[in-house]
């Protein structure tokens, strides 16, 4: 998932645990369509495991935290069920530690979706995901809104008064920094807005991150940047083509260049593999042009087309590949290139130029994957790897996904 994307849930519970490098402090918090608590019982944590229709339950170190929800067990009245995260050691940020939330079915443990928050800096507390009641059905959506305040942050956003214990003097501090106090925790009127109904919008991404759309036309991407493949809100249903292109080498030698498609299930499992040896996957949805031996000529070297409307719903991710099948290194390769044109009219939408090359004989150029909203969105890679050979590509390709 992504920040704000959103999935039905086809269970009653469901238990979303989240992890992370370092050990976590998990907890859920009942709202009424206010966004505020009603009292401390809304408050589930470790010092409070128990709440009407919600449930803490400690990984004790050697597993993630994990709250779980049982939707026809809920309140009347209780419309959101919000999941928080903070580190355990007091103080410490997600800064380069950044937590998974897995939202299982909580009676057979079936994953139903995973959300990773990116660009986490300063952050000590995250609201990560939310369960929560619309027009009658119960959905989860990804957040990853962080707080540099603790949890502190977060209750105040909720309406909730956290009393914090007097300092401490300094040499008692270490003592203080067993937990992160949202205890004792009681409800009080508060001016607070109610938490919005999304994620607030972002600042614009830096160089290399974040995600855009079509809206404004072609886009240029820069390595491990992201554009969802939407016009004026819509998802582009239509045929695309992925070109991929490079010149010779530097000294004029020809280059055997061979661009690939290969596409995953939902679970990272291998589908199949367009190539030069196979021009036509998925009962015809993706089709290769066939192999350019030389890299010679302008334009596109070997194109992909792929239709995104007739892919089967059973693949959710494709990962574009260039291999070396004649052994040269991607360092002896010029002006190599992925980009992303609508098949219909022929516009490109997304450039990718692939730059500081590494002496390997394989890269992932870019990844499509199909998120639950059903939009399609595409990230610059650049991965290099030692593959001479599509087949070569499945794991690591799967590994990236």
């Amino acid at each position: 998932m992504t920040p704000g994307s959103n999935i039905p849930l086809p269970v009653t519970r469901v238990t979303v645990d989240v992890s992370a490098p370092v050990r976590l402090d998990v907890s859920g918090l009942l709202l009424t369509a206010d966004g505020k608590v009603r009292s401390d019982d809304d408050f589930i944590f470790y010092n409070q495991p128990t709440g009407p229709g919600v449930v803490y339950r400690s990984g004790g170190g050697s597993a993630p935290d994990a709250i779980t929800v049982d939707t026809a067990a809920l309140p009347p009245g209780i419309e959101k069920i919000v999941v928080t995260a903070s580190p355990d050691a007091a103080g410490q940020s997600f800064q380069g530690i950044e937590p998974t939330a897995t939202i299982r079915g909580a009676d057979d443990n079936s994953v139903l979706a995973t959300f990773t928050p990116p660009r986490l800096g300063a952050e000590t507390a995250l609201v990560v995901v939310e369960i929560y009641l619309r027009n009658g059905a119960w959905k989860a959506r990804a957040v990853g809104q962080g707080y540099a305040n603790g949890l502190a942050g977060i209750a105040t956003d909720f309406g909730v008064s956290v009393e914090e214990p007097a300092a401490p003097a300094a040499p008692a501090a270490p003592a203080a920094a067993q937990a992160p106090a949202p205890a004792p925790v009681r409800a009080a009127a508060s001016t607070a807005p109610p938490m919005p109904q999304s994620p607030p919008p972002s600042a614009p991404p830096a160089p290399g991150a974040g995600k855009i759309n079509l809206d404004k036309g072609r886009v240029s991407l820069q390595k491990n940047q992201t554009v969802s493949l939407m016009k004026g809100g819509r998802p582009l249903l239509s045929q695309v083509k992925m070109g991929l292109g490079w010149e010779p080498a530097y000294r004029g030698k020809d280059i055997d260049l061979d661009a690939s498609v290969i596409a995953y299930g939902p679970q990272r499992n291998h589908i199949d593999s367009c190539y030069f040896g196979k021009l036509s996957i998925v009962g015809g949805a993706i089709k290769h042009s066939g192999d350019n031996l030389t890299g010679e000529g302008g334009g596109d070297d070997e194109v992909i087309v792929v239709d995104l409307g007739r892919l089967p719903q059973e693949v959710s991710g494709l990962v574009f590949t260039v291999n070396s099948f004649s052994g040269q290194k991607f360092t002896e390769v010029a002006k190599a290139y992925c980009r992303l044109v609508d098949a219909t009219s022929g516009e490109e939408l997304v450039r990718f130029d692939l730059t500081g090359a590494e002496p390997q004989t394989g890269v992932m150029m870019a990844k499509l994957i199909r998120q639950y909203s059903g939009e399609w969105e595409m990230t610059a890679m650049g991965d290099f790897v030692k593959a001479r050979t599509v087949r070569n590509m499945v794991k690591p390709a799967a590994q990236a996904l």
